[in-house]
């Protein structure tokens, strides 16, 4: 299995519910399907998208795999405490999918080809399943577009210690500006690449605490031990980072992160 950079804690878990909250509005507005599609959730994790897209589509049915067993088992149990019932999950392999050609109306992928070393096998696997017509939806981070005030370099070096502990781990915390290009590359046409700023200050409470405290920086500050002990920065500059990162949803500060969302339909 390839190595999750962010771990399978129960804190990530956490994160990951505080992240899909936050973004509820600006990503999953427009995660819309038409009634009585079959649509294919590769790599729910936790369900933590699940729970948003899932009734927002109550006329569907989801499918939601992902290749680890004891996410899916938290994933189950959120749903079915949510009382859920369109949903139906199993274990699988997002390179070797367990389903014939042509099988899904629709395919979801939100946040995962960040964490494969093969995006492009990937896509190719998914769109082996998807019928023609369909439509795959792609949303992807991009922390080269994290920017913020206080500005901070000790700030700016703590993400780029994300991003090569991401990279060492086969993945690639910057894939969102590539979406274009690999979806073109993987066959799918009529591509649409929608940019989603995450813009925070002081007059937004909920994305302070939702997103730059609990999603962000917690992300950033998830990966200090292992920065520090692979000799990717000093604990004195990992902490300062830190600091200003949180520095950033204190009062004047503010925080921009750019989400890329995509997409596209099988000929």
């Amino acid at each position: 299995m390839q190595e999750y950079t962010h771990g399978y804690t129960q804190r990530e878990a956490v994160r990951l519910n505080d992240q899909a909250n936050a973004l509820d509005a600006l990503l999953h507005h427009d995660s819309v399907w038409e009634r009585g599609s079959m649509i294919l959730e590769a790599g729910c994790g936790v369900g933590a998208q699940t729970k948003i897209i899932a009734p927002r589509n109550a006329e569907s049915h989801f499918i939601s795999i992902d290749i680890s067993q004891d996410t899916i088992t938290q994933a189950e149990k959120l749903i079915s405490t949510l009382g859920i019932k369109n949903v139906a999950f199993r274990q699988a392999d997002i390179y070797e999918l367990p389903f014939e050609n042509n099988y899904f109306d629709h395919v979801f992928v939100c946040f995962v080809l960040e964490h494969l070393a093969n995006p492009p096998e990937a896509l190719t696997e998914l769109k082996r399943v998807l019928k023609a017509n369909g439509t795959i939806m792609v949303i992807e981070g991009d922390h080269g577009s994290a920017y913020f005030h206080p500005e901070s370099v000790e700030a700016q070096k703590a993400i780029q210690c994300q991003v090569a502990i991401q990279k060492r781990n086969g993945g690639d915390a910057n894939i969102g500006r590539k979406l274009y290009p690999l979806l073109k590359a993987g066959g799918f046409h009529r591509i649409n690449i929608s940019p989603r700023m995450v813009y925070v200050d002081d007059s937004l409470p909920d994305l302070v605490n939702g997103f730059t405290r609990n999603t962000f920086t917690a992300m950033i500050e998830g990966i200090r031990d292992i920065a520090i002990s692979e000799n990717l920065t000093s604990s004195e500059i990992m902490d300062k980072g830190i600091k200003d990162l949180y520095r950033t949803a204190q009062g004047g500060g503010t925080f921009c992160y750019t989400f890329f969302k995509g997409v596209a339909q099988k000929p």
